[in-house]
């Protein structure tokens, strides 16, 4: 999945762009508000991690700006630990949740695995299909009762594919919900996660059908 995060704080924005990556996001970062709020209309997104005091556009502008033109991505606001009127503010303009500065990390993320299930319709954050289990949050995958050993790659390919049985999902997609724009990506990669995973759960468990993409079944 893909996730839209607008944070000037370099520090800040260089810490949670690589932990999002490591749970299988991929991710667009911005560093001011105008571009962050460019890049949610030209691009879709499962979330939003908006920082409220952003230079060029405020974070506050960025969320209007951007329910305004019908977008109704979930978009988690960071705001500082006095910021009272902003955070009533931005509930109030459509941000669906928020965090305080300095916040935990696995904090956050559990919160935007909660928004991006409730967009999806998911009351519980397993994903199961057949004998295989995922669990995001602990990065474990199962079949039966059995612990799989995969790869980072292999995971985050496989809870993308959980996450959207029951339909084909392309090559293209793939690349682009788990690697952000400038990664490069080997024309192979892919093919080769497929190839070990079906190895590990199943040769008939990821279905393929050439030049239009891979799928598990519900």
């Amino acid at each position: 999945m893909r996730i839209l995060l607008v944070e000037d704080d370099s520090i800040l924005g260089s810490s949670l762009k690589r932990a999002l990556e490591k749970h299988a996001y991929g991710v667009d970062w911005m560093r001011d508000g105008q571009s962050g709020l460019e890049a949610a209309e030209h691009s879709h997104f499962a979330a939003v991690i908006l920082d409220i005091n952003l230079p060029v556009l405020g974070g506050i502008d960025v969320l209007k700006g951007m329910r305004r033109k019908g977008n109704t991505v979930p978009v988690m606001l960071l705001t500082a630990l006095d910021a009272v009127r902003q955070k009533v503010e931005g509930l109030d303009e459509g941000a669906d949740d928020y965090l305080i500065k300095p916040f935990d990390l696995d904090e956050l993320l559990a919160r935007l695995r909660a928004l991006i299930r409730r967009r999806e319709g998911r009351a519980e954050s397993l994903l199961r299909c057949g004998d295989i289990e995922v669990d995001p949050s602990a990065m474990v995958a199962r079949k039966g009762s059995l612990q799989v050993h995969t790869t980072a790659k292999e995971f985050h390919l496989l809870k993308l594919l959980m996450e959207r049985s029951g339909r084909y999902v392309t090559k293209n997609d793939i690349e682009y919900a788990l690697y952000d724009a400038n990664s490069t990506v080997e024309s192979n990669a892919i093919e080769v996660t497929i190839y070990n995973l079906r190895k590990k759960l199943g040769a008939d468990f990821i279905k393929s059908i050439r030049g239009i993409g891979y799928m598990i079944e519900r």
